[in-house]
């Protein structure tokens, strides 16, 4: 398979770089079914990226220097039971990124962002005894400039809206940044535009510097619709700009 794509400026993360769900999304699209995706370095915006096949997997790649590589994975993780959209709203008020960001114009969580240019999910924490410590929520409503014809969202901004919520999961570094090393989603569901959604996201634990987290989408129904497995690493501002 030869194929590129190309992470136009809107969808970065930090200002120089790609969102990391993001990224993860574009490269889970040439892969069937549940799949891990692995950032390599910081995926560069408005250049295209050569997709590459590799056994089972594919390869992302800016000339010859490997971006990201994905391959068929198993996200096998007990998700906890979502708050209602109300509650969820009540938890996005409390969101720690209206005070402090690294990265206030990020396409998923950037409170900078506009509607209908960010996807503006503000994860904040829910209500204590509503579910594991730690845990944060957020509402979604898709616009319909993120689907297809017939009003379904595209699966990159699943996984996008998969990302940031995990970060907030667990308390910001007292020094140093946040940035996501890789992430393994499962769709199981169609989402449409201008449906009511909740994401949560929560801390499966730590290791040093290393945090593992589970991130969960639901539809307006209440029916999960993806899951996310991620692992973000603590890292000095400097390697995160």
């Amino acid at each position: 398979m030869s194929d590129s794509v190309i992470i136009e400026q809107r969808f970065h993360g930090p200002p120089g770089s790609g969102n990391g769900g993001y990224s993860c999304g574009l490269v889970g699209q040439f892969l069937k079914g549940p799949a891990v995706v692995r950032l390599r370095i910081p995926p560069p915006l408005d250049v295209a990226l050569e997709v590459r096949t590799k056994d089972a997997g594919v390869e992302l790649f800016y000339n010859e220097e490997l971006v990201a590589s994905g391959e068929p994975a198993t996200v096998n993780i007990k998700v906890p039971d979502a708050p209602g959209f109300t509650a969820a709203q009540a938890a996005s008020g409390r969101y720690r990124g209206f005070d402090s960001h690294f990265y206030p114009s990020c396409f998923v969580c950037g409170p900078e962002r506009e509607h209908g240019d960010g996807l503006r999910v503000f994860a904040g924490p829910v209500e204590p005894g509503s579910g594991p410590e730690g845990m944060v929520a957020a509402t979604w409503v898709p616009d319909h400039s993120l689907a297809d014809s017939s009003g379904v969202v595209s699966t990159e901004y699943l996984w996008a809206v998969l990302d940031c919520p995990g970060a907030y999961a667990f308390p910001e570094p007292v020094t140093g940044a946040i940035l996501l090393g890789e992430l393994a989603v499962a769709v199981k569901g169609l989402v449409l535009a201008e449906e009511k959604c909740v994401l949560i996201g929560w801390e499966i634990k730590q290791e040093g510097r290393k945090h593992f987290t589970g991130t969960a989408l639901f539809g307006e129904s209440g029916s999960l619709r993806a899951v996310g497995s991620a692992t973000w690493f603590e890292v000095p501002v400097a390697a995160a700009e």
